[in-house]
């Protein structure tokens, strides 16, 4: 059974703090170049396998006493807010895709520069705390991935329109508000618990 509203605080969390992420600059620049499904189906991919490994990563914290599991969520959260507040804008990045347009080249480049740009990221380790904070893998799974998938999408399709409209450093600062949030909330829970 899918919970709603978990499914969508995930969806809302992730959302938000992978936007101003180097990979939805990625899926720009991708999809500027390439075909724009191609592309999509790669990153999809990639993000599909990312979000499996960090609720499988969750689903084992729940093992662990309640308490401590809110404690290290806590903690985990207040670190990611950290670190979302404290970033600075690096700027574009020169991304080299492949030389044809053919499917598998495309996808096989946008599936790579994920793989590789996300694994250990900020929104794969907040996945599983969200998956250890819930105890509900397939609402988290499910929000995570959609939400991924929907920056993708924005970034290889819209993103240059998005980012006239929207600056990225408020993004980036409601982003790590909600961390905080949830932060607070998973550490009241764990001394109050």
């Amino acid at each position: 059974m899918i919970s709603i509203t978990v499914t969508a605080v995930v969806f809302g969390v992730v959302f938000l703090a992978e936007l101003p992420d180097k990979t939805a600059l990625a899926g720009l620049v991708l999809g500027t170049r390439y075909r724009a499904s191609y592309v999509f189906a790669g990153v999809a991919a990639a993000f599909a396998l990312h979000v499996a490994l960090a609720v499988a990563a969750g689903s084992v914290l729940t093992l662990l006493p309640q308490q401590l599991v809110h404690a290290l969520t806590g903690v985990l959260f207040l670190g990611g807010a950290a670190v979302l507040m404290l970033k600075k804008d690096d700027g574009e990045e020169e991304i080299r895709g492949p030389g044809d347009q053919s499917f598998w080249k495309v996808a096989g480049a946008g599936f790579m520069l994920i793989l590789v740009a996300e694994f250990g990221d900020l929104t794969q380790i907040m996945t599983a705390n969200l998956a250890a904070r819930y105890d509900d893998p397939l609402s988290v799974g499910l929000g995570a991935v959609l939400a991924l998938w929907a920056v993708a999408g924005l970034g290889i399709v819209g993103g240059k329109a998005l980012m006239k409209r929207v600056p990225l450093k408020l993004i980036t600062q409601i982003a790590a508000l909600l961390m905080l949030a949830l932060g607070v909330w998973s550490l009241w829970e764990a001394i109050a618990g």
